[in-house]
């Protein structure tokens, strides 16, 4: 392969593949095999050594801690709590904080790479980081979860500051937990520092479309990569898989935009209309009820059935690994677009690539989120805040560039999205981290 550099790829003009492309081999198994078989991929692409490859694929620091928790009945329960910083090659790690009780090292681990190839990809000045609590949210009282949260943020405060380590929201955590995490590590400090997390509510120094920036950045893409078959998104079928916070707004956009949401799904089952469900009646019925299932308005379906429908972009917004050796096999989908971290395995990526479908790949569709949270950062940095306007034109604007750079390489190289997109994140991160040198 001829090497073209990142700055080249995404400058260059759109234009995406139109027949299966080409989809290294990987190993199956666990999230953490996906990622260390994508960076594989790419580092073959690229023509790295072993050295700079095994660089790459090592995290830079971890951490495991002990999170006691007073319950509200006297007892005191004790989980478990990660952070992991993959990669700090181009700037501070940069990456969730997610709660959830299958959560574990490697798991986030896994994260904390695919977040520093997205940031790569968008051209953040962030390597990739990643963080999670073993718990189920949905058991405990507001109370417990702040204890949680101050506590985790105390044992892992050494990694964490608006220099080094900068969190967020993600499965199971929301603003308010934010807004615990700065407080406990102000505190700590004597002093206001808002820029050590992002996703805060607005009251204390969050960003005007920092809650929607993943759902605006996915229906960006889908966008792009609909305009490069000369497929408009106005009339284009969608189905969603996950209505939690990408899901959810996501539906609300495609459908603002003239596409038709025909079924969406959440943990407890799914809907289908498909004549276009009619989404703020939806939303309304979610927020009375917590789930999309008994919306009167449509037919009852289960997550496998939504996967399999005869739609034109299918959007998994859930959790990992759902597309998988199974699964993959019954997309009717022209395109996947990845709203999830992970949610096609290996051997799903092998599938719908034999059966024509495009992937536009999770570093890629669902980095909205981390390019808005990027956008909050500098502005608590200059205390200095935009307009919604401004945030949203900037967003479109990266989400655009980015795009472009890995259809274009995708389409000269004979590639999939997927690995053009981990390979331009791949090479940008290590030709920081060769301009910068090993030391000592």
């Amino acid at each position: 392969m001829t090497t073209t550099s990142a700055t080249e790829a995404a400058e260059a003009a759109p234009v995406a593949p139109t027949t299966p492309a080409r989809t290294a081999l990987r190993a199956t198994g666990s999230a953490l095999d996906t990622a260390h078989a994508q960076l594989a991929a790419a580092v073959d692409i690229l023509g790295y050594d072993d050295g700079l490859h095994t660089m790459l694929r090592m995290p830079r620091r971890e951490m495991h801690v002990a999170v006691p928790l007073r319950r509200d009945d006297g007892t005191t329960e004790v989980l478990h709590g990660f952070r992991v910083q993959h990669n700090v090659s181009l700037g501070p790690g940069k990456g969730g904080l997610r709660y959830h009780p299958n959560v574990e090292i490697d798991e986030v681990r896994a994260l904390a790479m695919w977040m520093t190839w997205k940031c790569g990809v968008v051209n953040l000045p962030y390597g990739g980081a990643k963080g999670g609590v073993a718990i189920d949210p949905r058991g405990y009282s507001a109370g417990e979860l702040e204890r949680v949260t101050r506590r985790y943020t105390s044992e892992i405060m050494p990694m964490i500051g608006p220099d080094n380590d900068i969190m967020a929201p993600d499965m199971g955590t929301d603003a308010q937990t934010m807004a615990w995490v700065m407080d406990t590590y102000s505190v700590a400090k004597g002093y206001t520092i808002p820029a050590v997390v992002t996703g805060k509510p607005l009251a204390v120094g969050g960003s005007l479309g920092r809650g929607t920036a993943t759902s605006a950045g996915l229906v960006h893409v889908t966008a792009a990569a609909l305009a490069d078959a000369g497929v408009p998104l106005e009339g284009t079928t969608v189905a969603i898989q996950g209505f939690g916070k990408v899901g959810g707004h996501a539906a609300e956009i495609f459908a603002e935009r003239g596409a038709k949401v025909v079924a969406v799904s959440d943990q407890y089952g799914g809907i289908r209309n498909d004549g276009g469900l009619d989404v703020p009646r939806l939303m309304a019925h979610v927020r009375a009820t917590g789930s999309v299932v008994g919306f009167a308005e449509a037919d009852p379906i289960t997550n496998l059935e939504l996967l399999a429908l005869d739609v034109d972009v299918l959007a998994p917004a859930a959790i990992e690994g759902v597309l998988d050796e199974h699964t993959a096999g019954t997309v009717r989908a022209h395109w996947v677009v990845e709203g999830a971290n992970g949610p096609t395995t290996e051997a799903g990526d092998t599938l719908l690539a034999k059966n024509g479908v495009v992937v536009v790949p999770d570093v890629l569709a669902n980095a909205g989120g981390v390019v808005v949270s990027y956008f909050e950062w500098v502005q608590a940095n200059q205390t200095y805040w935009w307009t919604e306007q401004e945030i949203a034109e900037k967003l479109e604007h990266r989400m655009h560039q980015a795009y472009r750079g890995v259809a274009e390489l995708a389409r000269r190289e004979g590639l999939s999205l997927r690995d053009a997109a981990i390979t331009i994140g791949v090479q940008r991160v290590a030709e920081a981290h060769q301009i910068r040198g090993l030391y000592p």
